[in-house]
């Protein structure tokens, strides 16, 4: 299963690489993909609560690697149904922002969940982003692929994540997770920032 899941976001990263390189914008379904994809690397506290997403699931190890990002892919597309249909989720904004900081001080505290606990934790922040994605998806965007856009792109970030936490490990226990943790109290303090608008 783990296997035919790498696979699987390999063949999907694979696929969308050369409709990035040639992409035509404001055309249908290029257009929705293009814009879908660079949603999520386009704002701060996106990159880093998906980034925290990643080290976090490293951090946990065994199943929870593949595990929780997966759960906030999936929840995160319902989150972004939602947006595009016109539902209202109260406090998306803050939701967002809250996820940086709690993510962040999770990753700093190097807390040890259970998996189905850091899923519901993930999953229930993704719907925040989802939302977001999907509320501010262009009128003339085609929503499958917007929505494999940035599906594909939060699915990276998270591979960022878990590369991040592989290769500071490689340091040495010791100091790897000192650089970790660090970086994830550095990630809540940026997501007080954007809570009350300094960032």
């Amino acid at each position: 299963m783990k296997s035919a899941l790498k696979s699987g976001l390999l063949a999907l990263a694979a696929a969308a690489l050369p409709a990035v390189a040639y992409a035509h914008t404001g055309v249908g379904q290029t257009s929705g993909f293009v814009h879908g994809f660079s949603h999520p690397v386009s704002g701060l506290d996106h990159i880093l609560a998906m980034v925290m997403v990643g080290v976090f699931a490293f951090q946990l190890g065994g199943r929870a690697i593949w595990l929780v990002p997966t759960t906030f892919v999936l929840v995160m597309a319902l989150g972004g149904a939602l947006g595009v249909a016109g539902v209202n989720v109260p406090f998306v904004e803050t939701g967002i922002a809250l996820s940086v900081i709690v993510l962040g001080a999770i990753v700093a505290l190097n807390v040890k969940a259970p998996t189905a606990v850091a899923m519901g934790v993930v999953g229930l922040f993704a719907i925040f982003h989802g939302h977001a994605h999907g509320a501010e998806m262009p009128e003339d965007a085609g929503g499958a692929a917007y929505a494999t856009g940035f599906m594909i792109a939060t699915a990276l970030l998270h591979a960022t994540g878990l590369g991040l936490g592989f290769l500071i490990a490689r340091v040495g226990e010791r100091q790897g997770s000192f650089v970790v943790r660090t970086a994830g109290g550095l990630a809540a303090v940026a997501g007080v920032g954007i809570l009350v608008g300094v960032i």
